[in-house]
């Protein structure tokens, strides 16, 4: 080793420009920024805890710098930075890779709030911060040891989002290995958070990573250093947090010419990904079969290590007490599907909680444990089987999902999603607003300042 990985990762994200960028990652990350801004309204208008966070975050004043979206008004580039993060996760609608984890909801906010701040930050640079970011989390993501132990979106999105930060503030080489180190110091959060229920914490986790990355940016601007050897150092990243379980050459493997943030995934509905399969399966059986509500006696879903995790203790996932718990409850979320034919951002509010027609279905969703379904690399299939109270058996595979690699999200279809979003909003976006947003995004690459982005949307 000639020297830490942090260095080869550094000298790519402040070596990327937009004439170099493969198309596919382009589109992605223009793709990513209207999706994780549609992400934010929706989440400011439908999340109590957003109203609460933007309280914290407009107590500390300071100079208004960059955009609180959905609610309006200005803070600190790092407090704006902190609410959007924190929002942009709470529906659990944001981006994800195909091997899970969320990359845009820490890294978007962050770089959004310092171009915000500083101003005249091009469409382009905007796009060529995005794609080295992204390509930086799934290079992370899908070549560690994880044991489902840490939450990878917040420890490896602290780092990501510090070197979209970086580009956007155009750090060198140095000072950008610098701003990843000091992002380390918000590389926290352990699983529990997800697994755990009764917390805020499980929605508005990015925002920590958020506000961490932008601070490691400007303090590495300021010539404060980081960790030479951050990653894999005696004490570094990988061996403390993966057991040392890490594949260098999977890191290094075109680094700079393939970004990977290509393959980045748009979500259909707002619920945790690993559901979707099971989600499309449950749909698909309804609708092949011409079945009712009131014609299921249960429905068995087929969990691996993972879905455990999302149907246990049974009896209080049957019946979530707030929006965040029912996101990560399946059985919940399959009788949501049953029920309403779809899951929208509408169904986890505070009365739709509540609806007896979808507890009583919940009831009769039953765990199956399906070591096959175990997660050991890309998010599992979900196999659901449905009965009938005439004793007919119907199976599915969670296959060809919307939003998956086999069927992602095209344009017309982001752009719905979007409009959804934007008009659940605190302070909900006109359609001329929406189409004028949408427009913006798809030709990102034109615009001279981000800044009109922001503003078409806050």
């Amino acid at each position: 080793m000639e020297q830490d990985l942090v260095h080869d990762f550094a000298r790519t994200i402040a070596d990327t420009r937009y004439e170099s960028l493969p198309p596919a990652a382009v589109e992605a990350a223009k793709k990513s920024v209207l999706d994780t801004f549609g992400c934010i309204l929706a989440a400011s208008g439908t999340e109590p805890a957003a109203a609460r966070v933007v309280e914290v975050a407009r107590e500390g004043g300071g100079k208004e710098q960059s955009t609180i979206l959905g609610f309006g008004g200005k803070a600190p580039a790092v407090w704006a930075a902190f609410a959007n993060g924190a929002m942009a996760h709470c529906l659990d609608f944001d981006d994800r890779t195909p091997w899970g984890a969320h990359a845009g909801s820490s890294l978007m906010p962050a770089a959004f709030a310092l171009a915000e701040a500083r101003g005249g930050i091009s469409g382009k640079t905007m796009i060529s911060a995005i794609a080295a970011a992204q390509d930086l989390f799934v290079r992370l993501r899908c070549n560690v040891n994880w044991r489902q132990d840490w939450n990878l979106s917040n420890v490896l999105g602290s780092m990501s989002a510090a070197g979209a930060a970086s580009h956007v503030l155009g750090l060198d080489r140095e000072r950008t290995a610098h701003a990843i180190g000091i992002g380390s110091m918000h590389s926290a959060g352990t699983m529990e958070l997800i697994f755990g229920t009764g917390s805020d914490l499980r929605g508005i986790y990015a925002g920590f990573s958020a506000k961490g990355a932008t601070l490691a940016a400007l303090m590495a601007e300021k010539g404060l250093s980081g960790i030479g050897t951050l990653l894999e150092g005696k004490a570094g990243l990988f061996k403390v947090y993966f057991g040392g379980g890490y594949d260098r050459e999977k890191m290094l493997t075109r680094l700079g010419q393939d970004y990977l943030g290509a393959g980045m995934l748009y979500k259909p509905w707002p619920a945790v990904g690993i559901s979707h399969t099971y989600i499309h399966a449950a749909l698909e059986l309804m609708k092949e079969h011409g079945l009712r509500p009131e014609q299921v006696d249960r429905v068995e879903a087929f969990v691996g290590d993972f879905q455990k995790e999302m149907s246990h203790p049974l009896e209080s996932r049957r019946a979530p007490a707030s929006a965040v718990d029912a996101k990560f409850s399946l059985p919940f979320i399959l009788a949501i599907a049953v029920c309403r034919g779809g899951v929208g951002v509408a169904d986890f509010s505070a009365h739709a909680l509540k609806d007896p027609q979808v507890l009583a279905m919940a009831e009769r969703v039953v765990p199956v444990e399906d070591s096959a379904a175990d997660w050991k690399g890309k998010s599992p299939v979900g196999r659901v089987r449905i009965v009938t109270r005439d004793g007919r058996s119907f199976e599915r595979r969670g296959d060809k999902v919307p939003g998956s690699p086999d069927a992602p999200l095209d344009w017309d279809q982001l752009a719905a999603k979007f409009r959804g979003c934007a008009r659940a909003s605190a302070d909900p976006l006109s359609d001329d607003r929406i189409a004028a947003v949408v427009d913006l995004a798809r030709n990102f690459e034109q615009l001279g300042d981000v800044t009109q982005f922001v503003r078409a949307c806050g």
